[in-house]
């Protein structure tokens, strides 16, 4: 017997940013990201404690002092972490473990990496075709990281992949 699904698909990504007002203006100016809310401010009483720490697995001491929930487009959204009073490194990179980035499918990678570069962020090269069965004509990608250092891809695959048999969820252009 076959339980059914359970699982919907993913509701949001956390990111932890040096800044969360900085980072979702920069979300804002890259992608066209809208502010759903803020789940703290920075004049609310930060995010702390015992059960916090336990809760989120985060390291004694810890303390959230702004989260906000933005969404790009019509897909998962983007929940956004600020931290102080914790030891904090550099953002990874694709190579490490661990979550390593996220992807955003748009129609004109051209228009969306120049938006992405005049919000501040750096691509880490040109443009580049879709490689083996992500390989099409008009496909392309490129990674860039983001002002506070995450990585992100931007990726299109209008002309499909080259096994139609592949029933690959991407998001609905906009109406």
């Amino acid at each position: 017997m076959t339980k059914p699904n359970i699982v919907r698909g993913i509701d949001h990504i956390g990111i932890t940013v040096p800044n969360v007002n900085d980072a979702a203006q920069f979300l804002e100016k890259a992608f066209q990201a809208n502010t759903l809310y803020d789940l703290i401010e920075k004049e609310d009483e930060p995010m702390e404690g015992e059960e916090t720490e336990q809760q989120l697995g985060i390291p004694k001491g810890s303390k959230i002092v702004h989260m906000k929930l933005m969404e790009i487009g019509e897909s998962a959204t983007i929940e956004l972490f600020e931290f102080v009073n914790v030891k904090q490194t550099e953002a990874i990179s694709l190579n490490d473990f661990g979550y390593t980035h996220f992807a955003l499918y748009v129609d004109d990678i051209e228009q969306a990496a120049e938006r992405f570069e005049e919000a501040g962020g750096k691509l880490l090269s040109e443009i580049h075709p879709l490689g083996g069965i992500e390989d099409g004509a008009n496909n392309a990608g490129v990674y860039g990281k983001a002002p506070w250092g995450s990585l992100i891809e931007l990726i299109t695959y209008p002309d499909g992949l080259k096994k139609e048999s592949i029933d690959r969820w991407t998001p609905p252009k906009r109406k």
